[in-house]
C-alpha cells in the first residue's frame, strides 16, 4: 500500500474554533504533525482512521496511542492492513505458536529485505494470528462503561451483510464466522481493558492469498514437546468471506467497499457525524490527510505520524525490541520424555540419535533456568554430562540460542569425541525445533 503527499493547502473553512489551545478550522485538512493534538483534543469524541501503512508495528503504535490519549469518551474506529505476519497475544509462546522457521529471523539482526512475514506481540491479549494484505483489522477504542465483547463484532457482520455476506455471524466465542459446509472462523478478536477505555480489535478474513498456507505459519515443530503457562490459541477451520460468492460476487465487493461499509455501521453505533464517514472513506486514496469538525476526526495516518508523535515512536521501538518479542514469554517447559507436568508420550526421537538421549530445558521470561541434557546410557555419566552443559546454558536467552550456539556448548560440554557427529545432530534437532537452525 503506497504512501501518498500530503496536500499543504487548507481547505475553505466551514466555521472556527479553539479547543485547548489548539486552533481548529473545522472541516479542514491538518498535516501529521497536528495528529496527536487532534486525536487528544477534549472534544474529539467521534474519531475515524484508516492506515496508509501495512507495517504491524505501526499501526500497533497507532491503535496504542489513541488508547492511551484519546479523551475518555471518545469512541475511535481504526482500520488497516499488515503486511504478512504472525501476531501473538502478549501472554503467549512464541516458540509454541508459531513457526520461527517460516518467519523473519531477526533473532540475528538481519535486514527483512527477502520481505519474509514477521513475529509480532500485541499488547492485548487473545492468541495467534496470520495477517497479510487480504485480512482487514478493525480496532475500536470506547468508554469501558458501555463495552460488550459482541458489540463491535456485530458491527462488523452488518457491515459484511450490506456487502452481501449475510450467512456471517458472531459465535459463542465472540468469533464472526461464516455458514458453509460447516461453520469457518473469518474473524478472531482480542480485548485490552484499561480504568476508563476498551480497545476491541480483531481481523477479517476478506480475501487472503495465503488461506491455505495459514497453518504453516501457526504450527509450531517444537508443540509435542513444550507445556507452557499463558494463554493458548484455539484452532479453528478458516474461510475468506470472498470464497463464499465463488466467480459471483456482489458488484463492488471489494476491500475498499467492506471498509466504507464498516465504517457507515460505526457512525451508525455512536452517531458520527455524516462529514467524518464522508472524509475517512476518501482519505485512503483522494484526500491522503487528517480532517477535524467540532467533535470529530477522520482521515488517514501512518508512517508519517509515527514519525512525528514521539509517543508513537517510543511505542514502535518497545513493539520491534526483541526484549518485548521474547523475554515477555511466560513460563515453560521442553521435554523429549515424559515428566510430572507434562506426563504426555512423546515421539520417537530420530534414529540419527542414541535411544539414550534426554533433553530437557526450563524457561522463565525466555531465559533457561533449569536444564538436563545428556546422551549416555550410563546414568552416572549422563548426570555429568547434565551438569555441565547446565553450567554453559543456566541464563542464557533462548531467542539468542542459534544453531551455532547449541553446537558449540554441545560440542564443549558433552565430551564425546568419538561421536562429535552425534552432537551435531542434537543440536541441530535443538535449533531446528525452536525455529533457529
Amino acid at each position: 500500500m503506497l504512501l501518498f503527499p500530503r496536500a499543504s493547502r487548507w481547505k475553505a473553512p466551514r466555521c472556527k474554533g479553539k479547543s485547548n489551545g489548539l486552533l481548529v478550522r473545522f472541516n479542514s485538512a491538518f498535516t501529521s504533525e497536528r495528529f496527536a493534538q487532534l486525536a487528544s483534543r477534549p472534544t474529539s469524541l467521534h474519531q475515524i482512521y484508516q492506515s496508509l501503512s501495512t507495517d504491524p508495528y505501526v499501526n500497533l503504535s497507532i491503535e496504542h496511542f489513541l488508547l492511551e490519549n484519546a479523551p475518555p469518551e471518545s469512541s475511535i474506529l481504526f482500520l488497516y492492513i499488515n503486511r504478512p505476519c504472525v501476531v501473538i497475544g502478549r501472554n503467549q509462546n512464541p516458540w509454541l505458536e508459531t513457526n520461527l522457521q517460516k518467519l523473519h529471523n531477526d533473532r540475528e539482526k538481519k535486514d527483512n529485505a527477502d520481505g519474509d512475514a514477521v513475529f509480532v506481540r500485541r499488547r492485548s491479549g487473545g492468541g495467534a494470528v496470520f495477517h497479510d494484505e487480504g485480512n482487514l483489522n478493525y480496532s475500536v477504542i470506547s468508554p469501558r462503561t458501555t463495552f460488550t465483547r459482541d458489540k463491535h463484532a456485530e458491527m462488523m457482520v452488518r457491515a459484511l451483510h450490506r456487502v452481501g455476506a449475510v450467512n456471517t455471524s458472531v459465535n459463542d466465542r465472540h468469533d464472526i464466522v461464516m455458514s458453509m459446509d460447516q461453520p469457518r472462523k473469518i474473524s478472531g478478536s482480542a480485548f485490552k481493558l484499561t480504568r476508563f477505555r476498551a480497545l476491541h480489535h480483531g481481523t477479517c478474513l476478506l480475501d487472503s492469498p495465503n488461506i491455505n498456507d495459514l497453518g504453516s505459519f501457526l504450527r509450531s515443530p517444537a508443540r509435542d514437546y513444550i507445556k507452557a503457562k499463558g494463554v493458548e490459541s484455539v484452532r479453528s477451520p478458516v474461510a475468506n468471506v470472498s470464497s463464499a460468492f465463488f466467480g459471483d460476487a456482489p458488484s463492488g465487493f471489494s476491500m475498499q467497499t467492506v471498509i466504507a461499509n464498516v465504517m457507515e455501521e460505526f457512525a451508525q453505533l455512536y452517531q458520527t457525524s455524516p462529514d467524518a464517514v464522508r472524509r475517512a472513506q476518501r482519505a485512503h486514496a483522494v484526500e491522503p490527510e487528517i480532517y477535524a469538525g467540532e467533535d470529530w476526526v477522520a482521515g488517514a495516518v501512518g508512517e508519517l505520524e509515527a514519525e512525528a508523535v514521539p509517543e508513537i515512536k517510543k511505542g514502535l521501538g518497545e513493539l520491534r525490541s526483541l526484549e518485548w518479542k521474547y523475554t515477555q514469554t511466560p513460563q515453560f517447559t521442553f521435554s523429549t520424555y515424559p515428566i510430572e507436568e507434562d506426563p504426555r508420550e512423546r515421539a520417537t526421537l530420530p534414529p540419527c540419535l542414541p535411544p539414550s538421549t534426554r533433553l530437557f530445558l526450563r524457561f522463565k521470561h525466555g531465559a533457561i533456568i533449569q536444564s538436563s541434557i545428556s546422551i549416555s546410557d550410563d546414568p552416572s555419566i549422563a548426570a555429568e554430562q547434565a551438569s555441565r552443559v547446565h553450567e554453559a546454558l543456566n541464563g542464557r536467552n533462548l531467542h539468542e540460542m542459534a544453531l551455532p550456539q547449541w553446537t558449540e556448548v554441545l560440542s564443549n560440554r558433552l565430551f564425546v569425541d568419538e561421536e562429535p557427529d552425534t552432537v551435531r545432530q542434537l543440536a541441530k534437532f535443538v535449533a531446528n525445533k525452536f525455529g533457529c537452525s
